[in-house]
């Protein structure tokens, strides 16, 4: 009998969490051999997400549940999801049964075939405000030449992993995380599944506009140092091209004489290279401010209350990360 823990990250899901439950077991009963049990995340809802949590564990022996002290984000929250796995193989997907659980039974066939990873990619952003669509697109585009990973497009979260690769995604533990990046850097054998996008039909979405585009700029720079780069080309290029200038404008002077400079000239080189010196700063600061985080040594998350017991084999994360999950447990008992 081999074992599948479910992690499921959960922010504000109080509406949708007992038929997410309910329509994911009706198909995980019926798969032989594998044995499921549900890791629920509870983000710091500010709803009664947790109060449903324990009910469900209350009712269902194969519920265990994660409470953190404060919301710490998605990528916190799977972190803490397959830590505290310690089945077999380990699937990810998210409370809203915008990833069908109907993939499940092919995401095992694909394990039984020999693949350490089987993930879902949508072939359509149905439902999705076609900007949004847009700017995803260009963002997979634009990672996948300034970086050395290839995300595929479409590519989502949910997926089932094994517990190879499952201890390999811990091993990388940075603060600042990017899963989608960090599942193709660590690598091992994987398929993917296409899937029609499904719109959310209970609750809101927690990913605003703005937390989108924080979280693509956290993932480029996460594997690359291109912009590092590109800033470099750009002080080469004003470089060449103001030698260039200052050539002319001395050759002009000892041929023409001594000419009034124009005003919109001045101007506009001041506002360029001035752009560009901000711009080069703004760069240079996202990559310090990732090493500033980093060197602070933070845990990923705290823990408030939890009916988990953690196994020390399971932990391939830093100590502080342990540390941090041994103290919540100890202080909700």
């Amino acid at each position: 009998m081999h074992t599948v823990d479910i992690v499921v990250p959960c922010y504000n899901e109080a509406e949708g969490l007992t038929v997410f439950y309910e329509e994911t077991s009706k198909v995980t009963d019926n798969i032989d051999t594998y044995q499921f049990n549900y890791i629920f995340v509870d983000d710091g809802s500010k709803d009664e997400t947790i109060n449903v949590i324990t009910a469900l564990a209350d009712s269902h022996e194969n519920v265990r549940y994660i409470s953190f002290s404060r919301n710490f984000g998605k990528e916190a929250g799977m972190y803490a999801g397959l830590l505290y796995s310690s089945a077999d193989y380990v699937i990810i997907m998210d409370a809203d049964l915008q990833h069908p659980p109907v993939l499940i039974p092919d995401m095992i066939e694909g394990i039984r075939q020999g693949y350490d990873c089987v993930a879902a990619k949508r072939t359509n952003r149905k439902g999705e405000a076609r900007i949004r669509s847009m700017f995803s697109r260009f963002f997979y585009r634009l990672t996948n030449k300034m970086t050395d990973i290839h995300l595929v497009q479409g590519a989502v979260d949910y997926r089932i992993m094994s517990r190879q690769m499952v201890d390999a995604v811990l091993s990388l533990c940075e603060t600042q995380r990017f899963s989608k990046g960090i599942f193709e850097w660590v690598g091992f054998k994987k398929k993917w599944l296409p899937y029609e996008n499904v719109e959310r039909k209970i609750g809101k979405t927690k990913w605003s506009f703005r937390s989108l585009f924080k979280y693509a700029i956290d993932g480029i720079t996460a594997f690359s140092v291109a912009p590092l780069r590109m800033v470099t080309g750009f002080g080469f290029f004003i470089s060449i091209a103001a030698f260039f200038y200052i050539a002319v404008t001395l050759i002009q002077t000892l041929i023409f004489g001594i000419s009034v400079p124009g005003y919109v000239t001045t101007l506009s080189a001041v506002l360029f290279l001035g752009g560009i010196i901000e711009f080069s700063i703004g760069v240079l600061g996202e990559y310090i401010g990732h090493i500033y985080i980093e060197t602070k040594n933070r845990p990923l998350f705290i823990v408030r209350n939890t009916n988990i017991e953690l196994q020390p084999a399971q932990s391939n994360a830093t100590k502080s990360d342990v540390n941090a999950t041994i103290t919540g447990r100890q202080s909700s008992f």
